[in-house]
């Protein structure tokens, strides 16, 4: 995977280049933009990072542009930051998907703290999505039999119940969950029912 990104997004010049001065420092890769348009025009398409982004900027404002990451396909962690903050600005923030509200003049070290989790949380949702398109992909490479299976031992049904319920003798019973149990690379029940889980095939609680 490529390197992470720190995107910083300020129409204050001075702004952008005393935090890609201060973020460097700490040997981040740091890339500016004058506007959100620009930042979202020139968004390498599924790049790692996150945003520092200010909430007011002549053309597109920050809460505005907020709203339209999704279509850019942007989808990393967004820090706001804002030398006029108020609790309604916020929490407009925070409720469309912020990480975090900093307010201008922060603390360097703050700042860097918060990046630096900015940019964990980035990683651990990509290891996250990239789990589950590995999981669907195994599951998708089940037969319908073993599917069938599948959800009947997430379920607690035993091999004899399955039998019954499909129709089939045990023993094929006995192979169809060892086979799927390879092929879901699953070491135990827990396993499975952890996949299943991911896999949207039962609840978090159940």
């Amino acid at each position: 995977m490529s390197e992470q990104i720190v995107f910083v997004v300020d129409d204050d010049e001075d702004v952008r280049d005393s935090l890609q001065w201060l973020l460097e420092s700490v040997d981040l890769n740091v890339r500016s933009y004058e506007s959100a348009q620009a930042f979202m025009d020139a968004y390498p398409q599924g790049q790692s990072g996150c945003v520092l982004m200010d909430v007011r900027m002549p053309g597109l404002s920050g809460l505005s542009a907020q709203k339209k990451l999704p279509e850019y396909e942007i989808d990393i962690p967004l820090i706001m930051i804002s030398a006029h903050g108020n609790v309604d600005t916020a929490v407009t923030a925070m409720t469309q998907g912020a990480r975090t509200f900093l307010e201008k003049p922060f603390n360097d070290q703050s700042l860097i703290d918060h990046v630096q989790k900015a940019l964990a949380q980035d990683l651990a949702q990509r290891e996250s999505r990239q789990r589950k398109h590995h999981i669907a992909a195994l599951f998708n490479a089940l037969t319908k039999r073993e599917k069938q299976v599948f959800e009947r031992v997430i379920k607690g049904a035993s091999n004899q119940d399955m039998a019954d319920d499909l129709g089939i003798n045990r023993k094929t019973i006995e192979g169809h969950r060892a086979n799927l149990m390879n092929k879901m690379e699953a070491d135990s029940l827990a396993d499975l029912i952890q996949m299943a889980v991911i896999l949207g095939l039962v609840g978090a609680n159940s």
